[in-house]
């Protein structure tokens, strides 16, 4: 047997059942899905059969609905047709209870294999961690190559994780701003209600209640956009967005209020989401910039594990 010929056995053994678990993995969650389906439908069906039940019930007992039946003088067809519709929907009541039972029973010899199994996964990258260090410190030409990829495979791994907080951050700032763009919205509907329908006092304290919300929001999204310029700053990128002041003064509306200062107050709002606007475009074309990124770094970083295992299983 050659230096690395019992190891290469148990990679060979460890792969194999990785594989073997991941097909098990697949097939649970396509049985979870159909059991939860399968309830779906069962919950549906038993619902149906409990109402043909109960109308096979009144024809049998009388009341209204038997009384109607035979002044018709229908009632024992009608009967027969209510009692072959309840059969049939036990029938298929049965039918989906019997099937839930199957896809439970699959789904426990599912799990149970799984156990079986083990984390061939963790005991597959452990083999190939050491005959790395194998190949490594006997000298083999290859140890140099794996050496190579496992220095850059660190970086890209760092670099991938550092883009994806940094997308993150990104994600939960855009979300910031478009709370603050929501009530600077429903403001700005207040305002063009006030203007030209002269809603008073009630639209201006509408107004002004998506304005405290809006700056309220916007407070709590410039600390997001301060944390995603951190991680900006983590990736390389120098960047340092700033919300507009909400403007909620009251003042003009109590002693001035009139088409002139609600005009006023309109352009105000509008300027203000116009430049909020502008701060979340921005966010969502650095978060798809980002994104783009931590593509190709996933990219890379599968084809460096990719090679790394071409190399440990020659």
């Amino acid at each position: 047997m050659t230096l690395f010929g019992a190891i290469d056995d148990e990679i060979r053994d460890a792969r194999e059942r990785a594989r073997r678990r991941d097909q098990l993995t697949r097939q649970r969650a396509t049985l979870l899905t159909q059991i939860e389906e399968v309830r779906g439908v069962l919950a549906d069906l038993e619902r149906q059969l409990a109402k043909e039940d109960r109308d096979v019930v009144k024809l049998e007992q009388g009341g209204f609905t038997a009384f109607l039946a035979g002044l018709t003088g229908g009632k024992e067809e009608r009967l027969a047709r209510e009692r072959a519709e309840a059969a049939a929907a036990r029938q298929r009541v049965t039918g989906q209870r019997t099937r839930l039972e199957w896809l439970t029973g699959d789904l426990r010899t599912t799990d149970q294999a799984l156990a079986e199994l083990g984390n061939p996964h963790h005991e597959l990258e452990a083999l190939l961690a050491r005959k790395e260090r194998m190949l490594v410190e006997s000298g083999d030409p290859r140890g140099r190559e794996l050496a190579d990829i496992a220095a850059r495979l660190a970086n890209v791994s760092a670099d991938l994780r550092e883009h994806q907080e940094a997308q993150q951050a990104g994600a939960a700032a855009g979300q910031a701003v478009g709370y603050v763009l929501r009530h600077l919205g429903s403001a700005r509907g207040a305002s063009t209600w006030d203007m030209f329908s002269s809603g008073g006092g009630f639209a201006d304290m509408v107004e002004h209640g998506h304005l405290r919300q809006a700056d309220e929001a916007a407070w709590h999204a410039q600390g997001a956009l301060d944390r995603f310029s951190r991680e900006l700053a983590d990736i390389g990128v120098s960047a340092a967005p700033q919300l507009p002041k909400v403007d909620t003064r009251w003042f003009a509306d109590v002693f001035f209020d009139n088409i002139i200062t609600d005009a006023i107050k309109h352009q105000r709002i509008a300027r203000t989401a116009e430049a909020v606007r502008e701060v979340a475009e921005w966010v969502a074309a650095m978060v798809n910039q980002i994104s783009d990124r931590c593509g190709e770094l996933a990219r890379q970083q599968e084809s460096l594990a990719r090679r790394r295992e071409e190399v440990l299983g020659s």
